[in-house]
Parts: C-alpha cells; sequence; structure tokens
C-alpha cells in the first residue's frame, strides 16, 4: 500500500491559511471603514463614469458636494478607467408618489451629469446609473440574511440525516469559515457587497458542501470496513487520499470556466468571477484539509474518553474484590 500523507496530523496547519486572510479581512474592514455596501443593501444612487484622464476622488467628491449638497462615495475601478460615485438616498418623504420618487432621482443625476461635464470629459453612453430607496436596502439586507441562514439550516440538517451529527456540525463550521473568507475578500478588494455577493457566497456554499459530501461519503463507507488495528485518523487520511483527485479535477474543471469568465467579462461580471474564484479554491481546500481532519480529532477524543471511562469502571471493580 501507497504511503498516505497525515492530514489529520497537520490539520492546525491548515487552517492558518483561511485564518490568516480572515484576519487580513478584519484589519482591512477597519482601513476602508466597513464593508463597502452597494445601493441594493442601503439605498440611494450608484452612477459609474468612464472619465477620461486622471482624476482624483476627493475632487469629485467636491464637485457634486456643491452641485447636489450631499457627501458621496468615490471609487475608482481597479481595472479600468471607470469611476463610481454613490450618493446617499434622498428623504423619501420628499416623493409622496412613485412619479414624483423617480423625478426627484432624475434631477439629482441630472445635477451630478451636469456638474461633471463642466470639469471631466467623458461621454453620457458610458454612464450606467442605479437606484433604489432606502427602505429597498433594509429589505434586501434582510432576505439576504434570512435566505443563507435558511441555506445552511438545511445543509445542517440533510447531513445529519445522511451521516451523523458530528459530520453535520463540522460541515457547517467549514461553510462558515468559507463564508468568512469571502467576507474577507471582500473587504481586502474593496469590491461593492450586493445581491452579487449572496450569489457568489451561495455558490460556493453548496460547491464546497458538495466536495465535503464526498469525503464524508467514503470515510462512511471505510468506517464499516475499518480494521481495529486502523485508527480513525489513519482511515481519514486513506478517504482523503482516495477522493483527492475527484475533488481536484472537479475544482479546476470548474475554475477553467470561472477564469475565463473573469478575463472577458466587464466589470460587473469580474466583481462576481474574483470572489468566486477565490471562494470555490477555499471550499476545496476546507473539504480537503478541514472538515474531515477536525471530525476524526474529534471522533477519536470520544472514543479515548470513552475507553478511559471503562478502564476506570473496571479498576474500580477490581479494587472492590
Amino acid at each position: 500500500m501507497n504511503k498516505v500523507f497525515n492530514y489529520t496530523q497537520n490539520k492546525v496547519k491548515f487552517l492558518l491559511l483561511p485564518v490568516i486572510i480572515i484576519v487580513l479581512g478584519i484589519v482591512m474592514y477597519f482601513v476602508h471603514g466597513g464593508f463597502n455596501f452597494d445601493v441594493e443593501f442601503v439605498g440611494g444612487t450608484r452612477m459609474q463614469v468612464a472619465i477620461n484622464g486622471n482624476v482624483d476622488n476627493k475632487e469629485i467628491a467636491g464637485v457634486i458636494k456643491d452641485a447636489t449638497g450631499l457627501d458621496a462615495t468615490i471609487q475608482q475601478s481597479a481595472t479600468d478607467n471607470n469611476v463610481i460615485i454613490k450618493l446617499p438616498a434622498t428623504d423619501e418623504a420628499a416623493a409622496s408618489d412613485a412619479e414624483g420618487e423617480a423625478a426627484a432621482e432624475e434631477t439629482l443625476t441630472d445635477k451630478v451629469l451636469t456638474a461633471l461635464h463642466e470639469k471631466y470629459d467623458f461621454n453620457d453612453s458610458s454612464v450606467e446609473v442605479q437606484e433604489a430607496s432606502a427602505s429597498f436596502g433594509k429589505q434586501v439586507q434582510t432576505k439576504a440574511l434570512t435566505y443563507t441562514l435558511f441555506a445552511i439550516l438545511c445543509i445542517l440538517i440533510y447531513i445529519i440525516i445522511r451521516f451523523e451529527w458530528r459530520s453535520g456540525v463540522m460541515a457547517v463550521v467549514t461553510l462558515a469559515l468559507n463564508v468568512l473568507v469571502m467576507a474577507a475578500v471582500y473587504t481586502i478588494t474593496n469590491i461593492p457587497l450586493n445581491t452579487t455577493f449572496i450569489a457568489a457566497m451561495l455558490t460556493v456554499v453548496g460547491y464546497s458542501i458538495n466536495n465535503t459530501i464526498v469525503i464524508f461519503d467514503r470515510i462512511r463507507e471505510n468506517m464499516k470496513a475499518r480494521k481495529r488495528t486502523e485508527s480513525i485518523s489513519d482511515m481519514t487520511n486513506r478517504s482523503i487520499t482516495e477522493t483527492l483527485g475527484r475533488t481536484i479535477n472537479s475544482t479546476i474543471t470548474t475554475l477553467i470556466t470561472i477564469v475565463l469568465i473573469y478575463i472577458l467579462g466587464v466589470t460587473t461580471i469580474k466583481e462576481f468571477a474574483l470572489p468566486l474564484i477565490i471562494g470555490i479554491v477555499v471550499g476545496a481546500y476546507t473539504s480537503i484539509f478541514l472538515a474531515s481532519t477536525f471530525w476524526a480529532a474529534w471522533k477519536e477524543s470520544e472514543a479515548e474518553a470513552k475507553a478511559a471511562a471503562a478502564a476506570e469502571r473496571r479498576n474500580a471493580k477490581k479494587g472492590k474484590k
């Protein structure tokens, strides 16, 4: 039999990589002043303008402040010359009906574009405008959180029924780790947090849990045929090795497509593809190196505790005799 790599012995080392990414994400969270919430989550107006030449974010914010009286958030795309302008949601009481609200928002957009035209060179055809009310943004946040928690709960129930409760707990813990890494990627890259984040996150969760289930399924099969001389850790290492080719091949074939989408796609597609690429890699990583290895450690610690308790009971009986 070929030598099997000891995944379980190195599980803490494998945990360091996602932890480092999460810590870096926390640092960048404070550097950037929180998540870069898009208008879908907080409401307001988001404008994307392709301005020719170099521009200064503070200067653009000052121009918009003079024209509208609003404090705008300015960002520049890392991949092209697009400038993203975010304006806070206006007072909804100012427009009581839908027509009045639409007219008010249109006037705000016109004011911004007029002020920018006086100082910068850009084509109106390159302008993209997205608008949402503050109440709509709160609804999106609530629904996004609810659906995500519901999906994770369904996954937990499914794994507990199919395998055992320890497997379900470890699968959900690694899923939570994947989500934290995804959130860290968004803070590090400062990509706008919107419904695209929910789509990318749920995609990664589904992809990751599929890899985890494959490994746990092999562990269940090998557990039934395990010899008494083989420890749970050795059996887990063997199970990971047996499924390693399948996990790596499926991950690579998926990444080829997404990487091409990132290379050929427009800015909005790239904002979805980049965290998806990182998330799929991290999902495969946690499925291989973390979920089953920490499950094995948990299982063995329980077995050792039961053996120690049984030995104490036997010694107690001998003492009475």
